[in-house]
């Protein structure tokens, strides 16, 4: 395999891309588990490849991903699968996490509400919108990977823009406040600042724990003063997490997940806070982590 044309290992100027490609990847198919293998199978092909005559190694890995995308999603309709509540599942288990503040940027550059407009759409409508909007690849290039006409694929992008520009936009500004409510609950809990606490929590609130996060010393407290108070005289050192797709919190002990935290918001309030540590349901849970 060797290196390119500029001296770089072929491996490590993939890695340069990985992050793109997965990207790539998941807007095509929907979820990180088929972006993961779509990748993986692009390392395989670009591993057997011989790249020193390669002028762009970026464009030509682009398009080499995109076919592999192209191929699952034909043989997912071959199979007429469809995707249903598509999401932005867990980018990897805390297990197996790695270079979380890289990870993070992918897995809050989707938007739920984006990704579900994009399911809506036909195959060829949103290889032709993802790689021409979003990636950069010309027309006609998309045009070659499709097997369609220049004017063709066009046509298919700007019927899936439309199709992008009228969908309702309320579930990424939900979305949003609920990032900016959890990252404030995060750093009042840092600092221990009640009165910060108490202004992000609904005065009806209440949380929850499980049966073992209730054995770790975590209790069920009813209204937002009893447990703006528990939360400030801290314990656990939490960071910034998406839980499912959602914005949540773990704590860790000696750099051990102990616990996790999710949440019920409505209105700009929390009105319940979820207290997990049960690790035959926190290891189903989808964790990537936001960072240290």
């Amino acid at each position: 395999m060797g290196n390119d044309q500029h001296g770089v290992s072929v491996e490590e100027r993939f890695e340069q891309n990985r992050p793109r490609l997965r990207l790539l990847a998941l807007r095509l198919l929907g979820t990180l588990a088929e972006a993961d293998d779509a990748v993986q199978e692009s390392w395989l092909r670009v591993s057997r490849a011989d790249v020193r005559a390669i002028d762009s190694f970026e464009a030509w890995v682009t398009t080499l991903a995109s076919r592999v995308c192209i191929d699952m999603l034909r043989a997912r309709a071959a199979r007429r699968e469809t995707l249903v509540g598509l999401h932005v599942d867990g980018i990897a288990r805390v297990s197996r996490m790695v270079d979380p503040e890289r990870e993070a940027l992918l897995a809050e550059a989707i938007g739920s509400a984006l990704l579900t407009v994009l399911e809506t759409l036909s195959p060829p409508e949103r290889v032709s919108l993802v790689l021409h909007d979003m990636f950069d690849v010309p027309y006609e290039e998309v045009a070659a990977l499709l097997d369609k006409t220049e004017a063709a694929v066009r046509q298919l992008a700007s019927r899936a823009r439309r199709r992008v520009r009228d969908a309702p936009q309320s579930a990424d500004v939900d979305a949003a406040r609920e990032r900016e409510v959890v990252r404030a609950f995060l750093a009042a809990s840092r600092e221990g600042n009640f009165d910060a606490l108490l202004a992000l929590l609904s005065p009806d609130a209440v949380s929850r724990a499980d049966k073992v996060a209730a054995a770790l010393g975590a209790e069920t407290i009813l209204g937002n003063t009893a447990i703006a108070q528990r939360i400030a005289r801290g314990g656990l050192n939490p960071r910034y997490a998406l839980v499912n797709g959602k914005p949540g919190l773990v704590g860790m002990v000696n750099g051990s997940l102990r616990v996790v935290l999710t949440f019920t918001i409505e209105s700009g309030k929390i009105v319940e806070i979820h207290v997990t540590a049960g690790s035959d349901i926190v290891n189903r849970l989808d964790l990537v982590l936001l960072e240290r």
